[in-house]
């Protein structure tokens, strides 16, 4: 398997796109204080915080895809020298793998979900690992994590349905 790179530079975009809505009029007021950010906009770089979400919402998109995508872990388990000749045993049974199995679990709705628990599975946890040592609220660490588990939820959606 190989990985769409229009749907991961697509999804990539996700979370520029939420978190212009999230840390802007539905949690940016409730963010701030929170996070202790000046809300001047004379200190921010709004192209190097541009550039760099996108860049890191890239990089989520390729770590997601095989969250999402079962296949990806039968691919990876197939993985052995011969793999890559189209005549080998074992990239037969891969492509006869593929055409029975390839499109299960493959919707929106399934990514979605596997968006969500790595949102609560991992984001969460890290995020609120920082923060508590920081020293930050209850209200920070779900502001933070809400969003990056609502960018998951959409960009695995989309990663799986599409990609």
């Amino acid at each position: 398997m190989e990985l769409n790179w229009y749907i991961i530079l697509a999804t990539g975009l996700i979370p520029n796109i939420v978190g212009f809505l999230w840390y802007g009029p539905l949690f940016g007021k409730a963010w701030m204080k929170e996070a202790g950010v000046n809300p001047d906009p004379a200190n921010v770089n709004m192209i190097k915080i541009t550039l760099f979400t996108l860049l890191f919402g890239v990089m989520l998109a390729v770590a997601l895809t095989p969250i999402v995508i079962h296949q990806f872990a039968a691919s990876s388990a197939l993985m052995t020298e011969d793999f890559m000749n189209p005549e080998s045993e074992t990239k037969k049974f891969f492509m006869d793998f593929m055409s029975r199995f390839g499109d299960n679990f493959r919707s929106f709705k399934h990514g979605a979900l596997h968006g969500f628990i790595t949102g609560l599975f991992i984001f969460f946890p890290v995020i609120g690992c920082n923060a508590m040592y920081e020293g930050k609220s209850w209200k920070y660490i779900l502001i933070n994590a809400g969003f990056w588990t609502i960018c998951a939820i959409i960009m695995g959606g989309i990663i799986c349905q599409f990609a």
